[in-house]
């Protein structure tokens, strides 16, 4: 029984260790997406894409797509200037967990990445997006658009919560998986993505 209570008591500290250590990122990068109105014009792409996606018309979803380029050229910017901000932020804070432990970042920094880094690929994989180098058709781009969004949404949630939560989130206010989202985000996306998850 005493053996019972005190594995309780462990997992209790446990969860309010972690709960703390989650308040303090989201806390943080709360602060860092004020200036911004990345959220809003992410929204506002992700419901005109799925209108356009969804429009029978080609002509019609042509023009649906073109109307978005204003909210994409800011969305790109806005971020761009969120991680170059990010950036200058000192590594214990930013670092996000692989594994939900509270001071497992000292025991291995390995169960752990940095949010900084994450946050340059995702800018850079929404610039790529934008600017459209690889010359995709609209409604490629559209799904190539959405998948970038999406991951950058999946790292910021893992970041501030867990990959687990990150996951469901994605699920449920996207319908989308995170397997998905990795495929959907182009390949330099992956590739860079990869490189700082496992490094």
């Amino acid at each position: 029984m005493e053996f019972l209570s005190l594995l309780f008591l462990l997992a209790t500290g446990i969860h309010w260790l972690n709960t703390q250590s989650q308040r303090k990122r989201t806390a943080l990068l709360a602060e860092q997406l004020r200036p911004y109105q990345i959220e809003k014009h992410m929204e506002q792409l992700t419901g005109a894409y799925m209108r356009a996606l969804g429009e029978g018309d080609a002509e019609r979803q042509q023009q649906v797509l073109q109307l978005q380029e204003a909210a994409e050229q800011q969305l790109a910017s806005e971020f761009q200037s969120l991680a170059q901000g990010f950036a200058k932020l000192p590594a214990p804070l930013t670092r996000a967990f692989k594994v939900s432990l509270p001071y497992v970042d000292q025991l291995s920094p390995k169960t752990t990445f940095d949010m900084r880094r994450m946050l340059e690929v995702h800018a850079q994989g929404i610039e790529r997006a934008v600017n459209n180098l690889q010359g995709l058709s609209p409604k490629a781009r559209a799904f190539r658009m959405m998948g970038e969004m999406f991951l950058m949404q999946h790292s910021c949630h893992w970041f501030c919560r867990s990959k687990a939560i990150a996951s469901a989130r994605m699920v449920a206010q996207h319908q989308t998986r995170y397997e998905q989202a990795l495929e959907a985000a182009s390949a330099e996306t992956r590739q860079a993505y990869f490189s700082v998850v496992q490094g």
